[in-house]
């Protein structure tokens, strides 16, 4: 068995390293390096899961970061339990061949409740007064202490929001320094999520993004410096890689002139009724799951997606199956956005009426993703002081909604979740082991069998 490392540089594609990352340029040139051709749809929970299972969303379950949870009726994202994740993982079949073995995972998804040794994931805890606080959850639980004694409190806020930034990656890259120096695991996976915010937020821009990329660069040269003088094999791959946007498309909204979405009414806000819907769309990133209550209207409902403005094109039956998408958690149809298009989850017209939490960092109540939670409104001179008088308020103990996130979708500028037309906006796969890789650019499902390879010293 072989000391095994897996930095998750998220965003990280060939075109992005260069003279602005010369410590991720030099291990890429001293080793081997090969594309990976993404998971469909190439979001965060897909593509991990691909890689540790070694099989496509139709076989393990994961169909995006989110979908329509049947039995509860509701749609959920950003769910924990490993359990969700259907099929034995790497470290599984790692600690079935080799006595042992152990793993730490340091922030990856579905990190609850899984056969890893050591793991920390993001946990706020919610207070019965309102307030948000900022935690992580780990096994051991005694772990968290640990950690938060001696890096101080996780920074969530810096992690996700309009807020975030290199702060959480850091946090994150001393947190697994740590724990390998504590614990001293066989395998270890880190995320480190740094370049996903400005790329969404300012595009793929390579001269505004410096900053963001000598800041990853940094970290990951950090992780460099620990773990290859201990003789360690380290592997740096992304998820999916970031392409221009300009054009939000409102699947639900669409749905709904048609009569087919349902909509309940609350103290003068709408909120979507999926439960209720005769079809919804559950958008995620470029990619959005369509779930139609009558089979008979399946047809019907396709040609209306297949003609918005934006959709590049709608799976159904034998196209769904093809991609990888035939399981039950998915829609029955699966919209994919065009080039320069990307799916909000937007249900209302009338800004008016818009739920509360729209206005809100509320991963968990949000029907869908929404990157627009990045931002602020730029036409607000004092919204930053906003944002740290209701912080502060919160501090205090006071009830306090942060509703600072504006209802524009088109600020955002970055997405990801198609198959990109150009290799270099495919994820990497960087290894400083002599090996062979696969021809470029790699299938996602057989990231597993590289990582597998490594951690047996194959």
């Amino acid at each position: 068995m072989k000391k095994t490392v897996v930095i998750n540089a998220v965003g990280l594609t060939r075109r992005l390293i260069g003279t602005a990352t010369p410590r991720i340029r030099d291990f890429m040139e001293a080793g081997k390096s090969c594309d990976i051709y993404p998971v469909l749809p190439a979001v965060t929970c897909a593509a991990q899961a691909t890689y540790l299972t070694g099989k496509e969303p139709s076989e393990h379950g994961i169909v995006g970061n989110g979908w329509f949870f049947k039995e509860e009726f509701e749609v959920k994202f950003w769910r924990q339990a490993n359990q969700l994740v259907q099929g034995p993982k790497l470290w599984d079949l790692l600690k079935e061949a080799e006595p042992g073995f152990t793993c730490a995972n340091m922030f990856w998804w579905y990190n609850m409740y899984s056969s890893v040794d050591y793991s920390v994931t993001p946990r706020p805890n919610y207070l019965a007064d309102g307030r948000k606080i900022p935690d992580v959850y780990s096994h051991p639980a005694g772990l968290r202490d640990e950690l938060q004694d001696r890096l101080g409190q996780f920074p969530l806020f810096k992690f996700w929001g309009p807020m975030a930034g290199i702060e959480s990656t850091r946090w994150i890259t001393d947190a697994a320094i740590h724990t390998d120096r504590t614990y001293d695991p066989t395998l270890t996976l880190i995320y480190l999520p740094h370049l996903d915010y400005n790329m969404q937020r300012l595009g793929p821009d390579l001269a505004r993004l410096e900053p963001d990329l000598r800041a990853l660069d940094a970290e990951v040269g950090r992780l460099l410096d620990h773990y290859v003088p201990q003789g360690a094999q380290v592997v740096i791959l992304s998820e999916y890689g970031i392409t221009a946007v300009s054009r939000p498309v409102h699947l639900n909204r669409v749905l709904r002139n048609k009569g087919l979405l349902a909509i309940r009414v609350e103290r003068g806000l709408e909120l979507l009724d999926a439960g209720a819907s005769e079809a919804f769309a559950v958008a995620d990133h470029q990619v959005a799951h369509i779930y139609v209550r009558n089979p008979a209207r399946l047809q019907e409902v396709r040609e209306l997606i297949a003609a918005v403005p934006g959709v590049e094109k709608v799976l159904t039956g034998e196209s769904r199956k093809a991609a990888g998408l035939d399981h039950d958690r998915a829609g029955d149809l699966v919209a994919v956005a065009g080039p320069d298009s990307w799916f909000t989850y937007y249900f209302w017209e009338d800004d008016s009426k818009a739920p509360d939490y729209a206005r809100m960092v509320d991963i968990h109540k949000k029907p869908g993703y929404d990157p627009v939670e990045l931002l602020t409104d730029p036409s607000d001179p004092l919204v930053k002081l906003k944002i740290l008088w209701k912080l502060a308020r919160k501090k205090l103990g006071f009830r306090s909604t942060l509703n600072v996130i504006p209802l524009r979708a088109e600020l955002v500028r970055g997405s990801h979740g198609r198959i990109p037309e150009d290799t270099a906006d495919y994820p990497i796969f960087i290894s400083n082991n002599p090996g062979t890789l696969p021809e470029s650019p790699m299938p996602p499902t057989a990231v597993f069998g590289e990582l597998y390879r490594l951690a047996r010293g194959l």
